[in-house]
């Protein structure tokens, strides 16, 4: 008797124990996002079109910045001391590196490409750490002329182009090399992965200049002249791939084929502010009480989705947001109502 009651209520605890079992499950993260309210790293959890954000990551002490790699596995993280720390991230589980010799307090950090290498802005100097995540080293350290508008390193660290005024000036390693372009005001620029290939954006003057194999014998191509999309550029990335070149301006992304040489538009519901790579993805604006906005640019699956926002962006670093509803693929938050999901194509100019 007393066997057959153990055997019911093991059965009727049995669905009990398996939620709590899945409850424990984490599901795939498309990205990081740094929460200044919160001062805290967010995951970006599940797959696009259908993600949500996750509570903070535990750093183990008050965090002030967090610039993640591009392939979601390692972030500088500056402490409330000034103190800037490196991380490896696995599995969203930080562990600190411990490279010694970084500097306080970075006023940027910009990682190459494939976020292999990184350059840390600071004071009027630079920090170009190489061998990112599991072979970090300092590289080089450069001072510039003048405080960069915006700065792009290569993957291998060799190459640096910091653009500042009207001038864009190449570094290798600590050498400068002297200026690459002067621009009619600030310039964007970008490196494409794998190499020392870059692309500028001269909103007022040229347009978009191609450099290709910066560090030999400089060969340029004028990949676009200047028009009323390109004076209002926002930010320049090169593709995962490197075939495309793309740019944020107005409330767009227009990319740029390197290989046909074909121009095409991904509409956006937003008005992007950066190109910043998350894995597969690109985040297109800070995190804010409005949605967050993420770019898929490959060609088969080209479109914007968004992440709903928090439904409560001051709260502490490690509450969980009340769970919004479940977002549409490709539409805005206003057409949530929308019973069929649409996506944002790749039309051609």
């Amino acid at each position: 008797m007393s066997a057959r009651i153990f055997c019911i209520f093991s059965l009727i605890g049995l669905p009990v124990l398996v939620c709590g079992q899945q409850s424990q499950i984490t599901g795939p993260v498309s990205g990081y996002v740094f929460d200044k309210s919160a001062h805290g790293l967010r995951p970006v959890q599940g797959l696009p079109g259908a993600s949500l954000l996750g509570d903070s990551i535990d750093f183990g002490f008050q965090v002030t910045s967090v610039s993640v790699a591009p392939r979601l596995d390692a972030a500088f993280v500056t402490a409330a001391d000034g103190t800037l720390h490196l991380f490896r991230i696995q599995s969203g589980a930080p562990a600190d590196l411990n490279l010694n010799g970084l500097a306080d307090s970075p006023e940027r950090v910009s990682f190459s490409p494939s976020g292999t290498a990184a350059a840390l802005y600071g004071r009027g100097s630079v920090q170009i750490v190489s061998g990112l995540p599991d072979s970090a080293a300092i590289a080089a350290s450069l001072t510039l002329p003048a405080a960069p508008d915006s700065l792009a390193l290569s993957d291998d660290g060799a190459a640096l182009v910091a653009a500042s005024g009207n001038t864009v000036e190449f570094f290798t390693g600590a050498a400068d090399q002297g200026a690459l372009i002067t621009t009619a005001g600030p310039g964007l620029i970008a490196f494409a992965p794998a190499g020392h290939d870059a692309a500028v954006v001269d909103r007022n003057g040229a347009g978009i200049v191609l450099f290709r194999s910066l560090g030999s014998a400089v060969n340029s191509q004028n990949l676009a002249p200047t028009d009323d999309t390109i004076q209002s550029a926002a930010a320049l990335a090169f593709s995962v791939d490197g075939r495309q070149l793309l740019m944020a301006s107005g409330s767009s992304v227009t990319t740029f084929d390197l290989t046909a040489g074909s121009r095409g538009v991904i509409p956006c519901g937003c008005t992007p502010s950066t190109l910043a790579r998350m894995g597969d993805l690109f985040r297109l604006n800070e995190l804010s009480q409005q949605p967050l906005w993420l770019l898929d640019a490959r060609p088969e699956t080209a479109g914007v989705t968004f992440v709903p926002a928090a439904a409560n962006s001051e709260a502490p670093a490690q509450r969980r947001p009340v769970r919004p509803e479940r977002p549409i693929r490709g539409l805005t938050p206003a057409d949530r109502t929308v019973t069929s999901p649409s996506r944002s194509q790749t039309r051609s100019e």
